[in-house]
Formats: structure tokens, sequence, C-alpha cells
């Protein structure tokens, strides 16, 4: 199982960035695909996921109204859009697939290779 997440980068506050998680080797649209990120000095955080229709989505509160995770299973891609960033949102994020949805890091499956995002204020 490959889960290849790409789109960080660095941006000033108020911008946006699109985060991408291209999955091969496993049954892609039996998956709750998640993102999860991991600031410096902290534990690793849950920060949305969406079931395998796509028609649930869960979110922390901090993002709630600023991030929209989607998915294209034609495509086997996942994605993050972020909008309206914060300096609070600087993270390595990465992308995670499992057959239920997990905010606990401990219980996921499979892993990402994680991609930087870097806001500025």
């Amino acid at each position: 199982v490959q889960l290849q997440a790409s789109g960080g980068g660095l941006v000033q506050a108020g911008g946006s960035l699109r985060l991408s998680c291209a999955a091969s080797g496993l049954t892609f649209s039996g998956y709750v695909m998640s993102w999860f990120r991991q600031a410096p000095g902290k534990e690793r955080e849950f920060v949305a996921a969406i079931n395998w229709r796509g028609t649930n989505t869960y979110y922390i509160d901090s993002v709630k109204d600023r991030f929209t995770i989607s998915r294209d299973n034609a495509k086997n891609t996942a994605y993050l859009q972020m909008s309206s960033l914060k300096p609070e949102d600087t993270a390595v994020y990465y992308c995670a697939a499992d057959p239920l949805t997990q905010s606990d890091p401990r219980l996921v499956h499979y892993w990402g290779q994680g991609t930087q995002v870097t806001v500025s204020s």
C-alpha cells in the first residue's frame, strides 16, 4: 500500500493550499480517508476524515469552515482544500487510510509520507 501526499508549501496567512493523497495497492473505495497533522514538538492530531462514499465528513473544530476534505474514487485520490490558513496550521500533514474512521493515530492502518505546510504571519 502506498499513499503519496503532495501539495504542501509555504503560504502567507489567509492563503490557501490544496493537498492531494494518491493511493495505490488498496481498494480505495473501501477505506475511510483522513488527514492528520503534526507540528514541531506536538503529537500527531486528527484533522479531517471522509467516508468511503464521500457522503460524510468530519473535522476538528479549529479547521471547520476553513478546510474541506473530498475524494475521487475514480482517481484513487483524496484531497484537503485549506483556506484562510493561519500560522497555527503550520505542520507536516499526513494522509491516512483505514477501514474505519480513526481519530487516534495509533489505530490507523496506512500512512502517507507527509507534506510540509508552513503558514507565515
